[in-house]
Order: structure tokens, then C-alpha cells, then sequence
């Protein structure tokens, strides 16, 4: 038989179908008895949370698609119209079990705790009297009820918003008419109240069962039939003409203000709802009933964040962890020159994010600096890094690329851009029709031997200390000349749009990142059919870029063995036999967010390690401007391999792994071996025990017994013949 074609539909898999298996790892995790009872019903916020953004932006990506006629065909052979066909089914199933998990599991485990969410009508008089008290005092002054008739028109209902639509009769007079009602609820109230128990159970009662309840107050003189909370979702794109915008800022906060009223793209709505209303709210909003989702329970999930963070049981929740203190030098002098003596590398959330903002205010305040220039993506509302640019902008240069359309992150960067505006920052948005996704932090300082050098911070996540509590990124400390001269560079690209030929040894999207990753991955590719030592190990979030997909199963082909260890949405088939039989794929979820990207090269016996700010996604290789970084340091690549790259290898607890017919397992436990969660291990490694995690990770061993674990714990192919040929079999 013929072999088909790398680029066959067969050998791809829908990368949005991908992400909602992505989404469902996640909810095992709030279905997982070893997770702490509030844990487990943080992660099922957390799941709701993401499908909100996926529907807000990839599921109206679908509709505008379609909407325009597109007949963009995907690397699995689908339309827009099939996808979204293929996808709204499978949110259907997703929403029932996110329902199911919280009914049938987590509601009887939280009871069993004493923590109980109860319906109004359920209360205790006590309990009865607090929620009428909240309702008259803090509830009723901020509603506003509507009638929609021919004067009163169906008002605007804001994206995300909870409402409460009802069916009225008019007691006296309308002939028997059935009005519509409809009651936004305003966001600034609480969706769930805690109120007293005479048993000293933790007791909440709903937000929206409270104001139903009392609707008749609001509603004086009409007999309500029936009622039902529900939740529109819209369109959350922005669409700008970049280049016609006379200011990009002006352009992407009025766009901001406009999502709020986009498109309507989803109905959530409680499943007892009367036909009635869900027929009047589907036509008004022109909604296909595919996507409509009915709740058997809270309409926005979301919201049990709030009985996560309100309910005083720490002993339900995960331990507190201390990351250890990175301290470089004493005072500037030293921190500097313990800097350009040697490369620094900080492994988040296990090594304090506190190093790198101490970078920046030491160069913020030390009169040697000259200048700093800086990208910020994401950073938090309360800033220690915007703030220390802010406290820099009356000594020095200041520089910042600050990126406006950073996905639900706008209206902070809105913020923070003006601020730096008012005290004389220069500040650039990027380059049109390109967001600045690279991660970087030049600093220019006159050393005290008079020589003018450059330092540089180069990560793989965000400018943002809050989320770099529980992601998992790294950040590399250097003063290595090559490296901060191409900085150096990308920073002139940025503002000026100067382009080099190249930014080596940096790898720089949409320059020549995409052709350099393959490049690598040919370059393996030789080595094996060289009969040299041949194999890839990469950690990224997301995989689905088609030539790249393609040249890793060439790689297998000849013999290249692959592990890959992607986060979220992968396209790509492992295990098919002439195609990539060869190749791994497995997927940790757990307490901390992984997020780092790493990317490891055998080389014939002279590894190298990149890091990066990049996906192997389209989006992150042709459309964003992204850095990718050499480690250097030999010492350093070692320590990626057998600390980081190792263990993640042996993560045993939390790892599920890919199947070639697009399903994801988790991997069934050997007699006698030790469960191995990856995140206790370097937990224990940052506390300086190996023993954190309990039976997670045995006494002793630490990188040795990693290495070991990986060696027998993964059904390497490697027993095969390392050649091409030895996967010419047809599938």
C-alpha cells in the first residue's frame, strides 16, 4: 500500500474539539477525590470560566466565518460550519457533566462538610430574616425592572450579565395578555450570601433565588407565572482597521467599551424554565438552538469561586506554599555582577517571582542605569513592575511596548499606557497587525569600570507577579552579549519597525521562528537517520501548527523519539504506525497552571535547550511577534533536563496521555510503584526536601530517581531500528 500524504485530514486532529478535552482534564481535576473538597469546586469555576472564553472568542469566530461565507477548509478537513456543528455538540456534553459534578458530587461532599447551598424557601426563620434584610437594603435600591412592551423595549442585556426574565399577568385589566419581564442583576452584588445556622453549618442561599423570590415586590400588580435567571453570552473579538486607526489606543478602548454589546452568542438559562421564556429570549436574540444550554444549577458556574474564597475551612483547602527566595547580590554593584559573572534561571512558581521584580527596581533606582526598556503583555491592575517603570520614567530612558489587545486584558494595559504617558515613558503599542507577545526586559547601565553593558530578562510567561504564584514559567538573568545586542534589536523592530536579516541567537516570530523550529527539527531528523543520538522533548501549551506537525512526523519516520508534553490543544495523532509511532503526547493538569515552553534537542550527543514565549501555534509562529532563547549555560540545560524535563516525564498522578484516536487516559499505575505528581516533587525540591508530596515522591533520589523512572516508566519505541525505513508501513 501507498503511504498517504503527511498532510492527510486523518493525521489531524480538530484543535477546538482539543481544547474542550483540554477543558475536561480540568474538570476531572474538580472530580478528583485526592484534591481538597474547595479545590475541587475551584476547578470547576475555573472550567466555567474557560468556556467562557472559548465561546466569546472561538465560537464566534465560527458565526463571523460563517456569517461571511468563508470556505476556509482546516488541517482536519472541516469547515467552520462542521466545526461549529462538532463543537457545539460537545459543549452540550461538557455543560451536562460540569452540572453532574456539581449535583451529584461536590453539593453531597459539601454537605457532608457542613457547607450547604440552600434554596430560600428552605431557611431557617434566622436565616429567613437575614436574606430579607439584605434584599430590602442592599438589593432592592439597585434593581431595575422592566415590562417590555410597545413603550418599554427589550433592554440591553450586557454580555456575561445574570438576569432574570419573567412571564406577568396584570391583575386588573390586559385582557389576560402574558407579559415579558426582564431584571438585570448587578454585578457589584454577591451571587451567593452566607447566612446564620442554628447547627453551625456554613449555609449560602443563591442571589438570584432572593430577588425571585421577592420579585413581587417589584412587580406590584401583575400575578407572575413564572421566571427563570439566565445569561447571555456575546461576541468578544475585537475587530480593528489597525492601520487606518488614527490612534490604536482610542481605537482599542472604544472597541473594548463595544464588546460588552457584541453580537449575542450564547444562552445559558436555567433548565426548569417555562418554554415561553426560553422561546422569547432564542428569537430575540437570534440564537440557534444548538447553542442554548440549559443549567441544571447555578446559570454561571463561575461564581462558586465566591464559596471557594468566602468559607473559612483552610483544612479543605490545598497547604500554603512559600516559594524559596532567589536572592541576587546585596545592592546593585553586586546583583549586577553576579549577573554578568554567570546566567540566572528561575523556575515559577517554585522560586519566587519577587527576583525579577527586584531587577527592576534595583535598575529602577540605581543611578548607574541608563535606560530600561520593556514588553508588557499581561500584568496585574496593582502593579510592582508598572509601578517601578512608573518611579524609573524621572531618572532614566524608559521604554515600554505595551500591548493593547492582549485578549481580556485591554482595560488594564488602557490604564497602565496612560499612566506611563502622563509621567513621559515612551510608550509603543507593537507593530500593526502583530501583537508583542515576546517577554522582555533590557536595562543599559554604566558598570563601575566605565564600561557600558547590557543586562536582560527573557521568560516564558507574563510581567505578572500575581499569576506567577500558580503558573509555571521560567525567567533567564543574563548579561551575555549576543543575547541582549538581539534584545537589544527586537526592541528597535518594535519602534521603529528596523528589521535584521536575523536575530540570532534569538528566534524571533514572524522573522524566522517558524523556519528555525523546523529547521531543528530536520536537523534531529538527520541525526537519526545518521544513526546518531536523536530525540525531542518539548513543553508548550499548544500544538498545532500544520508544518510543524508534518516535520515531527518526519522525524518519527526516521527514527527521532518524541516526547511532548503539550498543555492544552494538540492537533497532532501520536502512535499511528508509519506516521508517528514514535511520538508521545501527554498533558499535565494539576494545582499549578503549566505554562513555561520548553524545547530540547538531542543533537547527536550535544544537547541544546530553547525557551520561549511561543506555542507551536499559527497564531504565536506567523502573527504575534515572539522570542525564542538558547540556554547558554551547560549547567543550566542540564538542570532543565533532569529537574524539570525528567520529572514532568515521570509525572504519574496528574499526566493523562494522548491516544490516536483523540482520547486522553490517564497512565494505569504499576504494582509497587510510587505515584509521582511532578508539581509535589519541585514543590519539595523548592522546600529543599524530595519528600514534600508524602508517597507522591520517594525519599531520596531527587534528579536520580527521576531519570530512572523516565528510562523504565515510558514504552519507548527505541527497541525498533532507528531508521526510516522502519516505519514504511502503510496505516
Amino acid at each position: 500500500m501507498t503511504r498517504m500524504a503527511l498532510n492527510d485530514p486523518r493525521y489531524f486532529l480538530n484543535r477546538h474539539v482539543q481544547w474542550l478535552n483540554f477543558n475536561r482534564r480540568v474538570l476531572e481535576e474538580a472530580r478528583d477525590l485526592g484534591n481538597p473538597l474547595l479545590e475541587r469546586v475551584k476547578f470547576l469555576a475555573i472550567t466555567a470560566n474557560n468556556l467562557d472564553e472559548f465561546v466569546e472568542v472561538r465560537v464566534s469566530s465560527f458565526l463571523q466565518r460563517i456569517e461571511h461565507g468563508s470556505t476556509e477548509i482546516g488541517s482536519d478537513g472541516r469547515t467552520a460550519g462542521q466545526e461549529l456543528q462538532l463543537v457545539s455538540a460537545a459543549m452540550q456534553v461538557f455543560v451536562r457533566d460540569q452540572y453532574r459534578c456539581w449535583n451529584e458530587e461536590l453539593l453531597p461532599a459539601l454537605a457532608k462538610q457542613n457547607i450547604r447551598v440552600l434554596a430560600l424557601s428552605g431557611l431557617e426563620p434566622k436565616a429567613s430574616q437575614t436574606a430579607r434584610v439584605f434584599y430590602d437594603r442592599r438589593v432592592s435600591p439597585m434593581l431595575t425592572p422592566v415590562t417590555v412592551d410597545p413603550s418599554h423595549p427589550f433592554p440591553h442585556v450586557l454580555n456575561k450579565a445574570l438576569c432574570i426574565a419573567f412571564i406577568l399577568r396584570k391583575r386588573r385589566g390586559g385582557n389576560g395578555k402574558p407579559y415579558f419581564g426582564v431584571l438585570t442583576v448587578p454585578r457589584a452584588l454577591p451571587r451567593l450570601l452566607r447566612v446564620p445556622s442554628a447547627t453551625g453549618s456554613i449555609d449560602y442561599v443563591s442571589l438570584h433565588d432572593i430577588i425571585s423570590s421577592y420579585a413581587g415586590k417589584l412587580y406590584r400588580g401583575y400575578e407572575i407565572l413564572g421566571s427563570a435567571p439566565f445569561r447571555i453570552t456575546r461576541n468578544s473579538n475585537l475587530y480593528l482597521e489597525e492601520e487606518e486607526a488614527r490612534s490604536l489606543l482610542e481605537a482599542v478602548d472604544s472597541q473594548v467599551t463595544q464588546r460588552r454589546k457584541g453580537e449575542a452568542v450564547r444562552l445559558e438559562i436555567d433548565a426548569a424554565a417555562p418554554s415561553e421564556i426560553v422561546d422569547r429570549l432564542v428569537s430575540t436574540f437570534e440564537l440557534d438552538e444548538s447553542l442554548v444550554f440549559r443549567a441544571q444549577g447555578p446559570v454561571n458556574l463561575q461564581r462558586l469561586f465566591h464559596l471557594y474564597e468566602e468559607t473559612p475551612r483552610p483544612d479543605l483547602k490545598y497547604l500554603p506554599f512559600a516559594p524559596r527566595q532567589i536572592r541576587i547580590g546585596h545592592h546593585a554593584d553586586s546583583m549586577f555582577d553576579a549577573i554578568r559573572r554567570q546566567d540566572t534561571l528561575i523556575h515559577h512558581p517554585y522560586e519566587s517571582y519577587d527576583a525579577v521584580v527586584n531587577f527592576l527596581q534595583t535598575a529602577a533606582n540605581d543611578p548607574r542605569v541608563l535606560s530600561i526598556k520593556q514588553t508588557l503583555y499581561r500584568t496585574s491592575s496593582d502593579s510592582p513592575i508598572a509601578r517601578a517603570l512608573l518611579e524609573a520614567a524621572g531618572k532614566k530612558e524608559v521604554t515600554v511596548v505595551v500591548e493593547l489587545k492582549a485578549s481580556f486584558d485591554e482595560a488594564t494595559n488602557i490604564r497602565w499606557a496612560r499612566s506611563f504617558e502622563d509621567v513621559g515613558v515612551q510608550v509603543f503599542y507593537g507593530l500593526a497587525g502583530l501583537k508583542t507577545h515576546a517577554k522582555l526586559l533590557l536595562i543599559v547601565r554604566n558598570d563601575p569600570d566605565g564600561k557600558i553593558r547590557r543586562y536582560a530578562h527573557l521568560g516564558t510567561g507574563n510581567y505578572n507577579p500575581s499569576t506567577a504564584r500558580f503558573y509555571s514559567d521560567l525567567s533567564l538573568l543574563t548579561a551575555d552579549s549576543e543575547i541582549t545586542h538581539s534584545v537589544h534589536e527586537i526592541f528597535n523592530f518594535l519602534t521603529a519597525y528596523s528589521e535584521q536579516p536575523n536575530y540570532r541567537p534569538l528566534f524571533v516570530a514572524p522573522r524566522d521562528m517558524a523556519r528555525n523550529c523546523v529547521a531543528l527539527i530536520e536537523r534531529e531528523t538527520r541525526h537519526a537517520r545518521r544513526g546518531r543520538p536523536a530525540r525531542i522533548i518539548a513543553k508548550m501549551n499548544a500544538l498545532t501548527d500544520q508544518p510543524v506537525i508534518e516535520a515531527l512526523y518526519r522525524a518519527s519516520r526516521a527514527g527521532v523519539e518524541i516526547d511532548l508534553i503539550v498543555r492544552g490543544q494538540t492537533s497532532l495523532v501520536p502512535g499511528l504506525r508509519g506516521v508517528s509511532s514514535r511520538i508521545r503526547v501527554r498533558s499535565i493538569v494539576g494545582r499549578f497552571l503549566e505554562h513555561s515552553r520548553i524545547y530540547y534537542y538531542e543533537n547527536g550527543g550535544q544537547p541544546e535547550v530553547y525557551l520561549g514565549s511561543a506555542d507551536w501555534m499559527p497564531r504565536n509562529l506567523y502573527e504575534r511577534v515572539e522570542v525564542i532563547f538558547p540556554l547558554k549555560d551547560p549547567g543550566l540545560c542540564q538542570r532543565i533536563y533532569n529537574e524539570i524535563l525528567c520529572s514532568y516525564l515521570s509525572d504519574t498522578r496528574k499526566t493523562r496521555v494522548l491516544s490516536s484516536n483523540g482520547e486522553y487516559s490517564r497512565p494505569q499505575p504499576t504494582r509497587g510503584r510510587y505515584r509521582f505528581s511532578v508539581q509535589d516533587y519541585l514543590m519539595g525540591v523548592a522546600a529543599g526536601s524530595d519528600d514534600l508530596a508524602g508517597t507522591h515522591a520517594p525519599k531520596g533520589g531527587g534528579v536520580v530517581y527521576t531519570q530512572s523512572l523516565v528510562a523504565s516508566a515510558l514504552p519507548l519505541s527505541s527497541q525498533e531500528p532507528a531508521t526510516e525505513d522502519s516505519e514504511n508501513a502503510a496505516v
